[in-house]
């Protein structure tokens, strides 16, 4: 079947935001640790990786929720407005520090004259909607004809088959006629391969990560610029 829609995931897909999480999880972590007057640095950084990794596994990107559940671990109370504060600068830094990747305009171009564009990304647990990093970048918005930030609004974040098929919906067409390109093997790779979806793997180059291992028949990609060929050769 002739494959009509290029869905996109955002973070890490079409902008790198990379540097902007890491500066800001390491100024939380660090207020949080003086405010807790604790006395390991270590065992803090331990508790608060493992409560990090286990609300990611459930697909949970509230920071503000991660930050009571330590509180909580340490039977502490944060004091008013402290986590609020806290989350404001979180997002601040992260938004400073995001960047799109030098060919994302370029391509998004070139795939619009030829496929139907929609976006499906998770909120990060920035607190409140419509402030997801994509409004940064209200000329990237214009080439997508469908945005869904799973995780606002009643909708089930990636890789629960909800965003995926809202997105389907809302372009009338069906999963064997839609391409998803993402970074994240679970998230992304598996989330739209469990509704019949093709997903691309993209690990962009420029991006320092260690990527995890898993079983996947995903093609894999390393910028965006390799979108094009895939799909002329691939359909």
């Amino acid at each position: 079947m002739t494959v009509k829609a290029i869905l996109f995931d955002f973070g890490q897909t079409l902008a790198d935001s990379a540097e902007g999480f890491r500066l800001a999880e390491k100024e939380a972590e660090t207020r949080i640790f003086e405010d807790l007057d604790l006395s390991s640095w270590r065992d803090f950084l331990s508790d608060y990786r493992k409560f990090r990794r286990e609300f990611h596994e459930r697909s949970n990107f509230s920071r503000n929720a991660l930050w009571q559940a330590i509180y909580l671990h340490y039977d502490r109370e944060p004091g008013a407005g402290f986590l609020p504060e806290t989350e404001h600068d979180y997002w601040e830094r992260v938004k400073s520090n995001t960047r799109l990747f030098p060919e994302t305009k370029a391509i998004l171009g070139q795939l619009a004259s030829t496929y139907r564009l929609a976006l499906i990304t998770n909120t990060q647990g920035e607190g409140f909607s419509g402030t997801h990093r994509i409004n940064l970048f209200p000329d990237l918005e214009s080439f997508f004809e469908i945005i869904i930030v799973a995780g606002e609004a009643g909708i089930l974040p990636k890789p629960h088959p909800a965003p995926f098929l809202l997105c389907l919906e809302k372009l009338s067409i069906v999963p064997s006629e839609a391409v998803f390109i993402g970074d994240d093997l679970q998230i992304d790779v598996h989330g739209a391969q469990a509704v019949g979806i093709q997903p691309v793997w993209l690990k962009h180059h420029s991006i320092p990560r260690i990527w995890p291992e898993g079983d996947t028949s995903a093609p894999v990609i390393d910028n965006l610029e390799q979108i094009i060929p895939f799909l002329s050769k691939i359909y």
